[in-house]
């Protein structure tokens, strides 16, 4: 090696063992999604301030890992934690929304495929056209019903985000802007059990209740009936502000929307023909009676059954 190399300096003085380097937390690009994001933010700030992640995390009570974690996307911040950055950096609660949006963003991960467009389409509805066959719609349920219906198949903690999510949803039936709402149910849907008796009775309560509002309009297909438009499944009719309409059909896994106007116009027709096998808005109301008795009578500890 030529003197006066750096090499050369190495290979004559003895070096001690370093210690490890504490891993550095990586830089993960653009942000992929709002947990990205709120990482980005963060590291923005705290380096326009000149602290390293250290000092930050001394000067708010966090360990240098966490703050670390944050920055690279590999964590979801706390509340505690985005109230905690908004104070420090004075950003007039920028990073507490962040934190909100990564709330909202979670629980539309919790759904099925497809319903999560669907949402954001509803909350812009002025009409609801709804068929509903198996069981009572999400718009009017009560969170005793939905909890027993989601929990067959999901863990308590997401059982809990997705009833949420869907109590909210029934904002839209209130205040002076209301969606206006024509539900029409086949009779089975009501008298398939969810839970026991009591949430039953609850639940058909609430509809009784919701059958008084002006914007609310509910009507059954009786079991005598027979064969109808209904027979091939549940969908939805979205009048939006523009003056345009949507469907949204529900399947095992998930849903699918229809914007094209004559696939759209196909599902009015069915719901038109599945209405013209309804009962009156006043005979659905003596049914709905009669089905309440029916859960009064079954009791709170027996599964109530349909009257024969």
């Amino acid at each position: 090696m030529e003197s006066g190399s750096g090499r050369e300096k190495v290979d004559q003085v003895s070096i001690p063992p370093e210690e490890p380097m504490p891993r550095r937390p990586r830089d993960p690009g653009v942000p992929q999604n709002p947990v990205q994001y709120f990482g980005k933010e963060l590291r923005a700030y705290r380096e326009a301030t000149g602290l390293s992640r250290s000092e930050l995390a001394k000067k708010i009570g966090y360990t240098p890992q966490w703050i670390g974690q944050i920055e690279a996307g590999d964590g979801s911040p706390s509340e505690e934690l985005a109230q905690d950055c908004d104070t420090f950096f004075r950003t007039n609660g920028s990073f507490h929304r962040n934190w909100e949006w990564i709330q909202e963003v979670s629980q539309l991960d919790l759904l099925p495929p497809g319903f999560p467009e669907y949402l954001r389409l509803e909350g812009d509805a002025v009409s609801i056209h709804k068929f509903e066959a198996m069981q009572v719609s999400g718009l009017f349920q009560t969170s005793e019903y939905a909890y027993a219906q989601l929990i067959r198949e999901h863990s308590h903690e997401k059982v809990k985000e997705l009833v949420a999510t869907r109590m909210r949803r029934q904002q839209l039936l209130e205040g002076e802007d209301a969606v206006h709402v024509v539900v029409v149910y086949d009779e089975y849907a009501l008298r398939r059990p969810v839970g026991n008796a009591v949430i039953m009775q609850g639940q058909v309560q609430h509809l009784l209740d919701m059958m008084s509002r002006v914007n609310v309009t509910l009507q059954i297909v009786p079991r005598s009936q027979g064969a109808y438009a209904g027979d091939m499944g549940s969908f939805t009719i979205l009048g939006l502000a523009d003056g345009s309409n949507v469907a949204y059909e529900e399947g095992h896994v998930g849903g699918q929307l229809f914007r094209n106007c004559g696939i759209v116009r196909a599902f009015g027709v069915r719901f038109d023909l599945i209405r013209g096998v309804a009962l009156s808005a006043d005979a659905s109301l003596r049914l709905l009676n009669e089905i309440l008795e029916s859960y009064e009578r079954a009791g709170s500890d027996e599964r109530p059954v349909a009257d024969k």
